[in-house]
């Protein structure tokens, strides 16, 4: 095996020069950008030593917290390109979170090659093409996160290959260390895979994802995901993100499920509403959340836009089908309700 894969990498390094001997495309371009954020969260249950946040980067009560300070440089010469992408703060801490030292502040870090207009492969660390919702705060209309992305993957490790297909349709496969590692000594490898297409107009957008994989002959993982964007007029908007992922350990098989959908109004350039709704089927503790419950959670948010500043007022509302929340009085309860506030700088 070992054999083949150098054999493989050798032909491959091989086809890269020969190309690149001959590729007479000089122009370069690059791409700077920056953001910050931070936010005040307020779980109105206010429970002693609770947050009553089960989901990423806003696990907090009563305070203001830094969110992520983000700087990616994107830079392209002829037929090759690179992508460096850092994040500073406890958003990019919990994203590398296997990660430690100044490994865990490196969200992206990845190089590619455009063997022809058709075909682009790609090595390095990129963030997961499963799911809807993205690490950096100011690619997301909600502030907080759905269960779906907190439980889901957050990037890969490894090689990729991007094949358009003509028009708006394109696949991506690829094979990478274990999920959310950004370095690691298992022999274990993870299968990666995208299609998407499209209408010509770009109105109607679909992309169905998968990653899976192997730790012995009992033990493994896959999960399929599918996205879909639809723009109904220039103030209304749909997305869907469904995505099943099933665990087999000793054997054994089950699954946990998220299905979550965006409303998205904006009346003006100003000003944009989305109404999140997700239902999260954790029932068998199956996610590393491990909850042994369903969870419908209801998420609505502004964004009010000041040039490159977004101000993001966010209420939110789950409940879950056992009691996994806390009142005030420290007992348990099956629903809680907050508050958040965000600030989102882009430029």
């Amino acid at each position: 095996m070992l054999k083949k894969i150098l054999a493989v990498t050798i032909a491959f390094t091989g086809f890269i020069s020969t190309k690149a001997q001959t590729d007479s495309t000089k122009k370069a371009t690059t791409t700077v950008t920056v953001s910050a954020d931070g936010y005040y969260r307020y779980n109105f249950a206010d429970a002693p030593g609770k947050t009553n946040d089960l989901t990423s980067f806003t696990n907090s009560q009563s305070s203001f917290e830094l969110g992520m300070a983000s700087v990616r440089v994107d830079h392209s010469i002829g037929k090759v390109s690179a992508t460096i992408d850092f994040g500073f703060g406890k958003r990019a801490a919990e994203f590398s979170y296997n990660d430690a030292g100044s490994l865990a502040a490196v969200k992206q870090l990845y190089v590619s090659y455009a063997v022809s207009d058709k075909i682009k492969l790609s090595l390095g660390k990129w963030a997961t093409h499963v799911g809807y919702e993205l690490v950096d705060a100011y690619s997301n209309r909600n502030y907080s996160m759905s269960y779906g992305f907190s439980y889901g993957p957050f990037f890969h490790t490894g090689f990729k290959a991007d094949v358009s297909l003509g028009g708006k349709s394109a696949f991506m496969i690829g094979i990478a260390d274990p999920t959310d590692f950004s370095s690691t000594t298992s022999a274990n490898k993870v299968f990666l895979a995208q299609f998407s297409t499209g209408t010509k107009n770009d109105k109607l957008k679909a992309f169905l994802n998968y990653q899976g994989g192997s730790a012995g002959s009992k033990d493994g993982f896959g999960q399929f995901d599918l996205v879909v964007n639809a723009v109904l007029s220039p103030k209304f908007g749909i997305n869907y993100d469904g995505t099943i992922a099933s665990v087999k350990k000793a054997g054994t098989s089950n699954s946990w499920s998220s299905n979550a959908i965006y409303f998205n109004y904006d009346p003006s350039s100003k000003l944009s509403w989305t109404l999140r709704g997700e239902y999260f089927d954790d029932k068998k503790s199956v996610s590393s959340g491990a909850f042994g419950s369903s969870i419908f959670a209801t998420t609505l948010s502004a964004n009010i836009k000041i040039d490159n500043l977004t101000i993001i007022p966010e209420l939110r509302l789950d409940n879950g089908s056992n009691a996994i929340f806390f009142k005030g009085d420290g007992s348990a309860t099956k629903s809680t309700s907050g508050f958040l506030i965000a600030a989102v700088y882009k430029f």
